[in-house]
């Protein structure tokens, strides 16, 4: 007869299953993704290297995993301000300064998660979240071009063009010890996003 964990044994795996990936992603974020090795998480997680692979396979898988944790939060806070209250040019530009703000305010685990150098399992997942980036803003210019609060364009375009600004203006703040002023940051990348989908000019307030 086949042996079944108990509930117990399940709980007890899938927490310390969570608390490696934890560790695993305070590791990346200090040292990125390739000084990120198992010894490396091992060492954080206070297990031997070998009980990794009791929970993943390899370390593309265990660094997939840390990845998809981490992109996959910004794209939950990013999409509640999106799909939130207030009209699609607004709501454009507060999703952008959140998605800005929350960059810089963990610069560490920003950067490895746009752009560190990383093994190409890694690299996937970037583009497969990049294409949900993608889809977030081009659903609330589709809803500003039919409230004719924006003009009309190719959303899909537009979408991918905010997508691949956002992170390009991101990329040298997170990547170095620079100081960076935020408030002027966050303000140019909000105003060139107003300007990319066609607002009439840059909204204030909050």
């Amino acid at each position: 007869m086949a042996y079944r964990k108990t509930p117990a044994e399940i709980r007890r795996l899938e927490a310390a299953r969570e608390h490696l990936v934890v560790c695993a992603t305070e590791v990346v974020a200090d040292v990125g993704w390739a000084q990120a090795s198992v010894t490396a998480v091992a060492d954080a997680a206070g297990i031997a290297a070998g009980s990794v692979y009791q929970h993943f396979s390899s370390k593309s898988a265990l660094a997939v995993e840390v990845f998809r944790r981490a992109a996959q939060r910004e794209v939950d806070v990013l999409g509640e301000v999106l799909e939130g209250d207030g009209d699609p040019a607004d709501r454009l530009r507060r999703g952008v300064e959140v998605f800005a703000r929350r960059a810089l305010e963990n610069h560490d685990l920003a950067y490895a998660l746009l752009a560190a150098p990383a093994e190409p399992a890694v690299g996937a997942e970037r583009l497969a979240f990049r294409r949900r980036y993608r889809a977030l803003f081009a659903s609330v210019i589709e809803e500003g071009i039919a409230g004719d609060q924006l003009p009309r364009q190719d959303p899909e375009i537009t979408a991918a063009a905010l997508t691949g600004a956002i992170g390009e203006v991101l990329v040298h703040p997170l990547s170095t010890s620079a100081s960076e002023d935020a408030d002027l940051l966050v303000s140019g990348l909000t105003s060139v996003a107003l300007r990319c989908a066609g607002a009439a000019a840059v909204i204030s307030g909050s």
